[in-house]
Parts: structure tokens; C-alpha cells; sequence
């Protein structure tokens, strides 16, 4: 029998490799170079879907998304993978293109702001209070709380600085059941693989199988902003109308009807 270290490791390789396969996190060239090519947080993916057609109806161009979480992005672009457009969950990855000269630091500016929530499968949604001390590993009790893997995805580094803020991250990390995106962490209390998980409020709308049963305090975390910039390498001409597209008011009610907050 599988040791349940073996077990999520499974589950998220195949979480993973339907998430990889459905982004196309690795187009094919010939039939990209004319399109602009966007890396995204997972996190986006519905809202970003949706203001991509639109672009496409009223430009007549075309945007294709590659999702994943912020930091493999990132490392995908320090290793040159050919994208136009890098929209992160934090800060510190844009920064951290940024600092290697990656993208063109005129065209950077915070797009989104999100919100950090606890989840459980819709049939055991009940409201949970969350603020300091809150007894956590008690309500996961023999299961495992999903979160994005701390050390790249971001939403799973706001998770471990909200747990922390609030003096019970001791008590959970050994129940923390890691995923490499935010989508993967939902993914695994969807189908019931773990009883709670932490994702962003925009997930959880995202996900007819999760139902929120927390807000974490907003003080109990760094600000959860999406920086967007163009890319270093970009050539492609049509990168930087759809740059201002996103930023414009006509994508605005693609994002804020997904939960997110547009910043300007």
C-alpha cells in the first residue's frame, strides 16, 4: 500500500500533468510566433481566459496563456522560454525577473488584487472563524490541509505567513499537503483528497466543488497584488496594445466578476 507521501505525490503529478496539458505550457513555435504569448499565474486562469477572447473579438489577434505558478514561470523565463507578457501572484517573483533584466521595467505596473480564503468541499462547508489562535489542526483532524508548495507558489507563501501571523502554524505544518499551483491545492479538496485547503477567493469562484468557509485577516498577510510587465525579449508589436488592454476598462469586469480587485 502507498505511503500518503507517495500518494499526494501521485495525485498531484496527475493534477499536474491535466493542468500542463489543457495550458500548453509549451506551444508550439511555428504556430506562436504570431501570437502573444502570456505567462500566468494559475490563479487567472478563468478571468484571463475570458478577456483573452474578448481581445481576440475586438482586435482580431491572438493571446495565448500559459498557466502555472509564479515562481515556475518565472525560472521559465530565466531559462529563456520565448513569452511577451509575465502577470505573477506576487511581488517578489516579478521582482525577481526584474532584477535579472527580464522584463522592460517601463511597461511593470500592479494590475489585481485578490484575497486569501479557506475552503472545504461544498457537503462539509461550515463557516469557520478565522482569527488568532483558531484551532486549525483540530478541525483537519486526520486529513490534510492543500496549499501551494510555500517556496513558489505564492498563495501558499501568504498561507504560511497567515499561519504564522496567527500562532498556529506549529500545529499545522505537519498536516500541510503541498501542490505546485493554487489551482492544484483546490483541485485536491474538490475531489475530496483533503478536508480544507487555502487558495486565493478567486479559486474558490472558480470551482463549483469548493464552497469558502474563512477570510483570512487582511492584516495577517503582505497585500496579494499581480504585477504585469512585457518581457525583455518580447518582439512581437502586438504585446504591448494587449499590455494596455488588460489595464483598460473594457478587461476590468472580466477580472472583478471572478472576485478580483482591478488596482489603478
Amino acid at each position: 500500500m502507498p505511503t500518503f507521501r507517495q500518494w499526494i505525490k501521485s495525485s498531484i503529478g496527475i493534477i499536474s500533468a491535466v493542468w500542463i496539458a489543457a495550458a500548453g505550457l509549451a506551444p508550439d513555435s511555428a504556430s506562436a510566433a504570431d501570437k502573444v504569448t502570456v505567462f500566468a499565474a494559475a490563479s487567472l486562469k478563468d478571468a484571463l481566459d475570458a478577456a483573452n477572447a474578448a481581445w481576440a473579438k475586438e482586435s482580431g489577434k491572438e493571446a495565448v496563456a500559459s498557466y502555472a505558478a509564479s515562481g515556475a514561470l518565472a525560472k521559465q523565463i530565466e531559462n529563456a522560454a520565448p513569452a511577451d507578457v509575465f502577470i505573477s501572484a506576487d511581488l517578489n517573483w516579478m521582482d525577481y525577473v526584474a532584477g535579472k533584466k527580464l522584463i522592460k521595467d517601463d511597461t511593470r505596473s500592479n494590475l489585481l488584487g485578490n484575497r486569501l480564503v479557506l475552503v472545504a468541499a461544498k457537503d462539509n462547508a461550515k463557516p469557520v472563524d478565522i482569527k488568532q489562535g483558531f484551532d486549525l489542526s483540530g478541525l483537519i483532524g486526520d486529513g490534510r490541509l492543500a496549499m501551494g508548495e510555500p517556496k513558489s507558489v505564492p498563495a501558499g507563501k501568504y498561507g504560511q505567513t497567515a499561519l504564522d501571523k496567527l500562532g498556529i502554524w506549529k500545529s499545522v505544518e505537519p498536516k500541510a499537503a503541498y501542490a505546485e499551483s493554487v489551482r492544484a491545492a483546490l483541485a485536491l479538496v474538490s475531489r475530496g483528497e483533503a478536508p480544507y485547503g487555502i487558495v486565493y477567493q478567486t479559486d474558490a469562484a472558480a470551482d463549483k466543488g469548493v464552497a469558502i468557509v474563512g477570510t483570512f485577516p487582511a492584516d495577517s498577510h503582505p497585500p496579494i497584488i499581480y504585477p504585469i510587465a512585457l518581457l525583455a525579449e518580447s518582439k512581437n508589436p502586438d504585446a504591448s496594445a494587449y499590455l494596455d488592454f488588460l489595464k483598460s476598462d473594457k478587461a476590468a469586469p472580466f477580472f472583478t466578476q471572478q472576485g478580483f480587485t482591478v488596482l489603478k
